[in-house]
């Protein structure tokens, strides 16, 4: 593992990620698999609302990896690039990652290998760091590119996605994107501009990407 990875600020691996869980349909029979589960609150608050009654994790760090077994069913610890999951064919119908495809050295691998576990018209909802945002633009026009433990430019990162690219990855890997856009509701300046601009510059706008698709 990455040392960098002991020295995420606190909370890191604790934030549950509540609008992938709202936008999801009740469902009390369904069960979930979250790549990157950290310490488990997104999965345990998706049991919590009902949209799932079982859930499956795998994380890279022990330590809220621990803390996730307190929380939710299965967890799996180390890395999703290796490991070997003794898991079956067609069976889980929610897919969550949350802000993890970009640690990865080869991401469409892993989105390959995870497909097959996943049922026809499941759920896939994912996220992360817009490199597009207009932030990285300003400071790339000074020269400037920081490395930081945490936000757009994680020194963790491997990859780096706009919207659009993104998309593809998940289309180039046999999933059926449903939407692509800014993970929380833009501000009223931000919303404005959008609107002015027929939503052709909405990339510059937001610092995080959220993505719906289904198998």
């Amino acid at each position: 593992m990455d040392h960098n990875y002991l020295h995420k600020p606190s909370g890191y691996f604790d934030t549950a990620r509540k609008s992938f869980v709202d936008i999801l349909p009740t469902n009390k029979e369904a069960k979930l698999l979250e790549i990157g589960t950290g310490s488990g609150d997104t999965a345990a608050f998706a049991l919590s609302q009902g949209k799932c009654n079982w859930c499956c994790g795998i994380e890279l760090c022990e330590q809220p990896a621990n803390e996730a077994k307190q929380k939710i069913q299965q967890v799996i610890v180390g890395n999703i690039e290796n490991l070997e999951l003794d898991l079956p064919n067609s069976h889980f119908d929610i897919l969550l990652m949350s802000e993890v495809l970009e640690h990865l050295a080869d991401p469409w691998s892993v989105l390959r290998k995870i497909r097959p576990l996943m049922k026809p018209n499941s759920i896939v909802v994912a996220g992360s760091p817009n490199v597009c945002n207009r932030s990285v633009i300003w400071n790339l026009l000074q020269g400037i590119w920081k490395y930081e433990p945490n936000g757009i430019y994680d020194m963790t990162h491997l990859r780096w996605f706009s919207p659009d690219s993104y998309k593809k990855m998940f289309e180039d890997c046999g999933y059926t994107v449903d939407h692509v856009g800014p993970a929380f509701p833009l501000r009223w300046k931000a919303k404005l501009f959008d609107k002015l601009t027929f939503q052709k510059f909405q990339h510059l706008l937001h610092s995080q990407i959220q993505l719906r698709a289904h198998i």
